[in-house]
């Protein structure tokens, strides 16, 4: 699994200011982190996996970076990539599919094979963000603009479902 040890170490290597930050209580999902640490919802960021059922092959996963303050739906998901189904994935294949804890992903160090996609609504700015890191007691804290700069992934439109976001991708409840 990943944890703080290991990301600040990547982001060592490419010379990234960043911070570590131990949080003043556990968390158990990232969704905790704006009434934990006072920050706006806008400021933090997580990623939600979703897995993907399409219309012909097999179901897979895919990951997308988002502010606590605008959560992908299911049906957004599911219009971009045209498929039949979209659900939260259960935490085994979160587990899985990230190599971090369900619940605490972090947008960094995320497997090569699993498909990315970051909001278009993550600002690029100078400020600074927190993201859950895989640990309950710990977050990242980093310039927006360079985080942004270091994922790899599609930024992507994910306001509304596009027109090929079937009635059971709505359907989902999420």
């Amino acid at each position: 699994m990943k944890d703080a040890l290991a990301i600040h170490r990547w982001l060592l290597a490419h010379q990234v200011h960043h911070e570590i930050v131990r949080l003043p209580r556990p968390i158990t999902c990232a969704d905790e982190l704006p009434a934990t640490i006072s920050a706006a919802p806008e400021r933090c960021v997580t990623v939600t996996v979703f897995e993907v059922a399409p219309r012909i092959g097999r179901p897979f996963v895919v990951a997308v970076v988002h502010s606590l303050a605008a959560p992908p739906r299911p049906g957004a998901v599911g219009g971009l990539l045209g498929v039949r189904t979209v659900r939260h994935a259960p935490a085994h294949l979160v587990n899985e599919a990230t190599d971090y804890a369900a619940g605490l992903v972090g947008p960094l160090l995320l497997p090569e094979e699993l498909p990315v996609f970051i909001d278009d609504r993550l600002s690029a700015d100078t400020d600074p963000i927190f993201s859950a890191i895989g640990e309950r007691h710990a977050v990242l804290t980093m310039r927006a603009l360079d985080l942004l700069t270091l994922l790899s992934g599609k930024t992507v439109d994910l306001r509304a479902p596009g027109p090929h976001a079937g009635l059971e991708a709505v359907a989902q409840g999420h």
